[in-house]
């Protein structure tokens, strides 16, 4: 009594041995290996990808790096030249301010001479008209008139 499994058993079998005969195993396989290689180079070009992202990542760090220092020290001299250029003007300025004093202190000086000057020339003209005076009132005629105006004359050239 063969019953319905045998024959389901006998159907397996032929069937895998057409299959074997045509070479599907073969084909399977090829498929199989086909499709492995083609994930293996996947993988290797994502391998080959991720390091190549590690250099570029490894180089542009080292160019940050860089431009930090670079930043750092074009900080460094634009402190160093605002420092001199703070010491500069400042020396600029003490010596704008000294000579604007001896400007000063000269003109108060030749304020001063001035001054002097004028007041010596007044208490001359003072003195002059005083001795005019006197002289009139004392002295009289042609002889008074002769010594008055060469005493006026010797005074003038005297204090001038």
């Amino acid at each position: 009594m063969i019953d319905a499994s045998f024959w389901v058993a006998v159907a397996f079998l032929l069937f895998v041995a057409l299959a074997m005969y045509m070479g599907v195993h073969r084909m399977v396989l090829d498929a199989l290996d086909q499709r492995s290689a083609r994930i293996k180079a996947e993988l290797d070009e994502a391998l080959r990808l991720k390091q190549e992202a590690q250099k570029l990542l490894a180089a542009y760090q080292d160019k940050h790096s860089e431009a930090e220092r670079e930043a750092e020290a074009i900080i460094g001299s634009a402190k160093i030249e605002a420092e001199r250029i703070a010491a500069e003007a400042k020396t600029k300025m003490e010596d704008f301010l000294a000579r604007r004093s001896k400007m000063a202190e000269t003109k108060i000086a030749q304020a001063e001479q001035q001054a002097l000057a004028e007041v010596r020339a007044a208490a001359a003209e003072a003195a002059v008209a005083a001795a005019e005076r006197i002289l009139t009132e004392t002295t009289k005629g042609k002889v008074a008139e002769d010594l008055i105006a060469q005493g006026i004359r010797d005074v003038k050239a005297k204090l001038n």
